[in-house]
């Protein structure tokens, strides 16, 4: 399995707990920033990974603060289904109703022990495609609309 991860400068150390937890499964990761604690902006990591995880096929995990504004701005992405998790049922729901492709975490809401859960549950749970297929093609849909207004 392979795995894009990114955070700013808030999510930096809990970045390196979950490369060193991923890594001893014999997970791949690829670390897309940031890569020290001096200030950084989300908007700009949550680009690169989300573009990483687009073209790698794989799923990411994004970390600030709270997790919402790198979350906000994954989501820009077109193709990015990203959610912010909280629970590792969140993280299951996410993935098997939504297909999200980036979980995102709030390094200041968040101990590592959870985020372990979550992330793992994340990476472990599959869409459930069937009646949720449809949603997922709606959003794709909106994305199209989007683009051609623009």
């Amino acid at each position: 399995m392979r795995v894009v991860i990114g955070s700013d400068h808030a999510g930096v150390d809990l970045k390196a707990h979950l490369i060193d937890k991923l890594t001893s499964c014999g997970i791949q990761v690829l670390d897309c920033g940031a890569f020290s604690s001096e200030s950084v902006d989300y908007p700009d990591i949550a680009e690169v990974a989300a573009r990483q995880v687009l073209e790698m096929k794989c799923p990411g995990i994004l970390i600030c603060g709270s997790g919402i504004g790198i979350a906000m701005a994954a989501n820009k992405i077109p193709g990015i289904r990203a959610a912010l998790c909280m629970t590792p049922e969140m993280a299951k729901l996410s993935r098997e109703h939504n297909d999200a492709n980036i979980v995102t975490l709030g390094a200041r809401l968040l101990d590592a022990g959870l985020a372990e859960e979550i992330v793992k549950t994340f990476l472990y749970t599959e869409f459930q495609a069937g009646r949720h297929q449809i949603r997922i093609e709606k959003i794709h849909q909106l994305e199209q609309k989007c683009r051609e207004r623009s």
